[in-house]
């Protein structure tokens, strides 16, 4: 009884994540124009879905000519989201983080390289522990240039890998900022368990593998 109530369990949750991402809604989000956002006081946005936000907000920070990241959801089909609606697996968003830069200093091209590089690129549908649809990985574009780095270098990096990569390639709509909690999580909750676990080693690969992106006080 108790291996079919696993099973049972294991079939739901497929389900709900599925139709996460075959709902007809959902395919109207693909199939959108892109929004592009304004340059503010010089700085630029982008956005990116790798897996928990409090991994990515804390990569991107460290990386110079980036000026500030916020946490949040992106890439869904529901305007009324949250954290806990996100991880329902039905709204088709993820957990994704708003990264505002200096173009003079960090190119968007080389933000796409600190998002390719700082994942498993062959992952589906979550990153490291994480799983799920919340968790999986996209790539937002604002216009058809940037679309084109994005698909330039998803395809170099499959060909290099002689393998798949499973980011998801959308238009940018809309950001949702996550509730205060979850900003600079990783800094301000250094000891946490999943932190330490996982944070703070997967933004220590990062750091080894680029350190010429570093901000100075981010060098090791």
């Amino acid at each position: 009884m108790k291996k079919l109530l696993i099973i049972l369990s294991i079939s739901l949750c497929f389900n709900c994540h599925n139709q996460a991402q075959t709902n007809p809604k959902q395919q109207e989000i693909i199939n959108a124009e892109p929004v592009e956002v304004p340059m503010e006081d010089g700085k630029a946005k982008a956005y990116f879905a790798s897996g928990c936000f409090w991994c990515v907000e804390a990569i991107y920070e460290s990386v110079k000519g980036v000026e500030e990241v916020y946490s949040g959801f992106s890439g869904g089909h529901t305007d009324d989201i949250t954290y806990e609606k996100s991880h329902s697996g039905t709204t088709g968003h993820a957990e994704a983080v708003e990264v505002i830069y200096d173009p003079e200093v960090v190119s968007f091209s080389t933000l796409v390289d600190v998002y390719f590089g700082s994942q498993n690129p062959t992952q589906v549908n979550g990153q490291g522990p994480d799983k799920g649809p919340q968790y999986r990985s996209i790539i937002f574009y604002q216009n058809d240039e940037q679309k084109q780095i994005i698909e330039d270098k998803k395809a170099a990096l499959a060909k290099e890998l002689d393998a798949t990569v499973a980011a998801e390639v959308y238009p940018f709509l809309k950001f949702y900022k996550a509730s205060d909690y979850h900003q600079d999580f990783e800094k301000r909750n250094p000891n946490q368990s999943y932190v330490r676990a996982v944070s703070i080693p997967r933004l220590n690969r990062f750091k080894a593998k680029f350190p010429e992106l570093l901000k100075d006080e981010e060098k090791q």
